[in-house]
């Protein structure tokens, strides 16, 4: 079997282009064990954020595919990490969702999941990752006799050794599939109800055309019951009208995705009104062809209409970008400036469900992050 080194190291490739900036001799934010890195050192290009949109899965790169198959012993129908890359390409939603669970199969125990996570959350830093509520899909695991407690304890590990090693903080939302029966999600649910306090919250992921979020919601108040946050996927595929029964049925605290909210304007007014965030993914939508042309991103009418917008990555891998990329894109693409890029990741700590203390100091990240831009 081929090993994979699961020692923390220091620096991770980032894909595409380098988003490093100037180097900058201002004063850093010292005095907290989470304040991250000095600003001292070479500042990112795009501001320090939160992730709330992330799919653990959807983080897995083809070479890290390769190496889980032949550490567990999985055939996989691709013989090349070349021919696989080739496959991440996809015009809907359920052809991305064929492969992203097809490729699960490598994925068998604790170890496996910590060394995806943590993959992610290395690669993610080096983009200015500073908290993350991170996805996961125990159906897709358990459906393939995984224990959900290897899950995750290997998740849960990754994210121990990202905050002492980064300063990174946030936690777990498991999310239901929604195109599985109700009642799977319930079993789901109670499976992991002695674990609650190792989770932040319960999303609903998954094909949402077909599936809208009525039938949930038994399943969202015993989550609720247990203490967890609760979020939704809705009007990303499917029409606005998802996001309003996401609101009143599920009562969701964060809507992902929601960029279709825009074609009603009631809707619209309610969320601008009650500071529903929403976990808005570019590069996935392109990808997926919720938009055709990353240049006709409704997010510039998002924000000026007075939604509270949030960047994420969704499943990076697979969509061709990691946060960082996302802030990028929004540049040179729609040319969102610094000022746009810093309220952007403001929003995000909003939205996050980190306590007052931890989004105070990850708001004065991004202040100190658009002052040291703006004096370079």
């Amino acid at each position: 079997m081929t090993a994979i080194d699961t020692s923390p190291t220091t620096a991770a490739p980032a894909p595409g282009t380098p988003l490093w900036g100037t180097t900058l001799t201002s004063s850093d934010l010292s005095g907290s064990p989470l304040s991250g890195p000095p600003l001292s050192a070479t500042v990112l290009a795009t501001p320090p954020t939160a992730e709330l949109h992330l799919h653990v899965e959807g983080t897995l790169e083809p070479e890290l595919v390769f190496v889980l198959a032949d550490r567990n012993d999985v055939d996989l129908p691709f013989a090349s990490v070349d021919e696989l890359r080739a496959a991440y390409s996809f015009g809907s939603l359920q052809e991305f969702l064929d492969l992203y669970y097809a490729c699960t199969a490598v994925l068998q125990t604790a170890q496996d999941f910590r060394d995806l996570a943590w993959a992610y959350l290395e690669r993610a830093h080096a983009q200015g990752l500073r908290h993350v509520e991170m996805f996961f899909d125990p159906q897709a695991h358990t459906s393939r006799d995984v224990d959900v407690d290897e899950v995750i304890d290997g998740l849960t590990q990754a994210l121990d050794e990202a905050r002492e090693r980064f300063g990174i903080t946030g936690g777990l939302i498991l999310c239901f599939l929604r195109h599985l029966p109700v009642g799977d999600a319930a079993a789901t649910l109670e499976s992991v109800a002695h674990r609650a306090s190792d989770l932040i919250g319960v999303g609903l992921d998954s094909s949402e055309v077909g599936f809208p979020p009525a039938a949930f919601a038994r399943v969202f108040d015993r989550a609720r019951a247990l203490g967890l946050h609760v979020v939704a996927h809705a009007g990303e595929e499917g029409p606005p009208s998802n996001v309003t029964d996401a609101l009143d049925l599920l009562h969701v605290e964060r809507v992902d995705h929601g960029v279709r909210s825009l074609e009603d304007d009631t809707l619209v007014a309610r969320l601008v009104a009650d500071r529903v965030p929403l976990t808005v993914c570019p590069l996935s939508n392109l990808r997926l062809a919720v938009v055709s042309d990353l240049a006709e991103h409704p997010l510039p009418r998002m924000l000026e209409a007075g939604l509270l917008v949030t960047v994420n990555s969704d499943d990076p891998a697979y969509f061709g970008g990691y946060v960082g990329d996302n802030y990028q894109a929004l540049r040179d693409v729609l040319g969102l400036d610094d000022d746009a890029l810093a309220l952007l990741a403001t929003n995000s700590v909003e939205a996050s469900f980190a306590d007052a203390g931890r989004k105070a100091e990850l708001t004065a990240e991004v202040r100190a992050w658009r002052e040291a831009r703006r004096t370079a």
